[in-house]
């Protein structure tokens, strides 16, 4: 029987382990693909890593791409996060990576083409998050069919792609339930944007918007962050 393979963007936070996770229930071979692309928070690769063990990925490609040379995003530059209370509102956020997910999407589409697989994963979502346009629906249909027509794979007919956002419409607690059934650990994963160094090492800063919804979806789904207890 033939090797069911995906290629699955695995940036270390807790979305991307969910839709991994899911990935593999479905019978996937995981190929995991992490975008080193200058970010400040650099500590997400180290996750990576650790998950893509975890879902016993058939091969794990880190791939160093620099975005911080183009910058634009307090994530790629020496631009203040934003921290508070609450989570920003009222337009997109300063932690925007411009095309951020059209890059990524992009390598993730050059792999599976080598790959000869049609399916990539993405743990984009929409709700509980900080309004990226990148994240949408729409955004993720219109990158599908623009991958019909731009590779050599799809135009010959050999391969039809797919990309798989499995937690699109999700709420962070319904994504936390998800990924505990089926056994993500997510003590394992790092969503913050601008981590505190501590006596253990780095850990969360527990007030830039990625915190808020990470607390907000284990708050919800009546579980505590692991990685909290980890960290105390």
């Amino acid at each position: 029987m033939a090797e069911k393979r995906c290629v699955v963007l695995l940036s270390g936070g807790l979305d991307s382990a969910t839709a991994a996770a899911m990935a593999a229930a479905e019978g996937f071979s995981i190929y995991a693909l992490t975008l080193h692309y200058g970010q400040r928070h650099k500590r997400e690769l180290e996750s990576a890593m650790l998950i893509a063990r975890d879902i016993k990925a058939q091969k794990h490609l880190v791939l160093d791409i620099g975005l911080d040379k183009i910058g634009g995003s307090a994530l790629t530059s020496g631009a203040e996060v934003p921290k508070g209370d609450s989570p920003a509102t009222g337009g997109i956020p300063v932690t925007y990576v411009p095309a951020r997910n059209t890059v990524f999407l992009s390598y993730a589409l050059a792999w599976a083409e080598v790959l000869e697989t049609g399916d990539i994963f993405i743990g984009a979502n929409i709700n509980d998050y900080s309004g990226y346009p990148d994240c949408r629906p729409e955004y993720i249909h219109a990158f599908e069919h623009m991958a019909s027509l731009a590779v050599k794979a799809a135009v010959e007919g050999r391969v039809r792609f797919r990309i798989n956002a499995p937690l699109i419409g999700m709420t962070k607690a319904e994504i936390v339930k998800k990924g505990l059934s089926l056994g993500v650990d997510y003590s394992h994963t790092w969503s913050c944007y601008d981590p505190a160094r501590g006596e253990s090492g780095l850990v969360p800063c527990g007030r830039c918007d990625s915190c808020h919804y990470r607390a907000k979806g284990f708050s919800e789904a009546g579980m505590p962050d692991p990685l909290l207890k980890k960290n105390i």
